[in-house]
């Protein structure tokens, strides 16, 4: 579903991304965890043909995401509020999301009733640009927008950031229905190891660009094993 070879990114000195060799299955959900400047988000900018790499390349079902763009038919991600069009309502931003995707049922007050657990009625039938939410419903937006268009590769980028508890708790049952209900590879980042490990098939622990473990057995010793790692002593 996703290879990355001999992946190599560097600013200046810094070496951002240097992963010799990654698969990712089909049906997977992968936690990337690190700290600050680990180089997650320049992974996840590399997946999307954001950034240009120095060397290597990525593939997502078999396509070079650097050399065709037949990859986004199947690829939804939220990186960051920049991804959003803050002049529009969540409607005519979840509209424009559909139009460009190709989605024939556009009905967004199917897509409003839907996650109206995970809104809370905050955000849908307001009337409210998206510039004028809080964070978290900004946040909430674009994860709803990557989910609509059915991707078969899901990437979130610290998902749970400024979501409260309740919120949180809804969004690790929305992607874990999400994965179960449509075989979708998911990969998010998190600094919160708790919910990561709650949700994901697989662990990814990235320091200074590289993988450093790779945890395929996430069980009750994941999370001991991770802060452990993190652990100052």
């Amino acid at each position: 579903m996703i290879e990355i070879k001999n992946l190599k990114k560097s600013f200046g000195e810094t070496c951002a991304c240097d992963i010799p060799s990654l698969k990712i299955e089909k049906g997977e959900i992968i936690g990337l965890v690190g700290n600050n400047g680990a180089g997650k988000t320049t992974l996840f900018r590399l997946l999307l043909d954001l950034l240009k790499a120095d060397e290597g390349s990525v593939e997502l079902k078999g396509i070079r995401v650097d050399e065709s763009e037949d990859w986004k038919h199947f690829t939804s991600a939220f990186i960051d509020n920049g991804f959003l069009i803050d002049f529009l309502t969540p409607e005519e931003y979840l509209s424009f999301v559909n139009k460009i995707s190709g989605v024939k049922d556009d009905n967004i007050n199917a897509i409003a009733e839907r996650f109206e657990h995970f809104t809370g009625g905050e955000v849908f039938g307001r009337k409210i640009l998206i510039r004028n939410l809080s964070a978290g419903n900004k946040q909430k937006v674009g994860i709803i927008s990557t989910l609509v268009t059915t991707p078969e590769i899901l990437i979130l980028d610290e998902p749970f950031n400024f979501l409260d508890p309740t919120s949180q708790n809804n969004l690790k049952r929305i992607i874990e229905d999400y994965n179960r209900e449509t075989g979708a590879t998911v990969i998010i980042s998190s600094h919160n190891l708790t919910h990561t490990v709650d949700i994901s098939t697989r662990i990814l622990l990235m320091e200074h660009g590289e993988i450093k473990q790779d945890i395929t057995s996430v069980d009750e010793n994941a999370i001991k094993e991770l802060n452990d790692y993190f652990t100052v002593e």
